[in-house]
């Protein structure tokens, strides 16, 4: 995608479009938290803890970026994908981590 920017600073880009509320929750985020028990504020206000663990630079639409963070004692994953060009991220699933399919710190796949 000749159109499609990617972040000097991904995380950063992230941390910022969230804190300014320039998010967009897809229907699928939408559908997928509620059948994960997973609210928007535990993706909201985990900002503090976000860390990239995994980065798509060429997916299918835009830049996306897998993001762990943790809310009290939960690990909990956020894919984010990044539009540089309209500054603003959009959430396409959040969900706990599989401990048979991740290391134990939730950062890596087995």
């Amino acid at each position: 995608m000749p159109d499609t920017l990617l972040p000097d600073n991904p995380l950063q880009f992230i941390r910022a479009c969230v804190r300014a509320k320039k998010i967009f929750w897809t229907y699928h985020v939408n559908m997928r938290l509620k059948e994960r028990m997973i609210n928007r504020d535990m993706v909201l206000q985990s900002i503090e803890f976000y860390e990239i663990i995994e980065s798509y630079p060429d997916d299918r639409y835009l830049p996306s970026y897998l993001v762990r963070t943790r809310t009290s004692s939960t690990v909990l994953h956020i894919l984010f994908a990044v539009d540089i060009n309209n500054d603003n991220v959009r959430v396409i699933t959040a969900y706990f981590p599989d401990p048979d399919q991740w290391d134990k710190t939730m950062k890596r796949r087995l």
